[in-house]
């Protein structure tokens, strides 16, 4: 889901960058108990652009987006 977002995204995000993404999606699904198509891709969404955006720390990314 992350990899399709980013595939939008304006800016091109390393290796690793999209690893970090994708370990804070896949957690806030988790906790949040996510299952539909559409909160997923909404989330996914969230995560890059507060990623693009600054918030570039993983924990700092959880606690906004759970």
């Amino acid at each position: 889901m992350i990899r399709s977002q980013i595939a939008d995204a304006q800016t091109v995000l390393g290796d690793e960058e999209v690893a970090l993404c994708q370990r804070v999606f896949d957690q806030v699904i988790s906790v949040r108990q996510i299952t539909t198509d559409i909160e997923r891709e909404d989330l996914a969404q969230r995560v890059i652009h507060s990623y693009q955006h600054g918030v570039k720390d993983e924990g700092a990314l959880l606690r906004l987006l759970i």
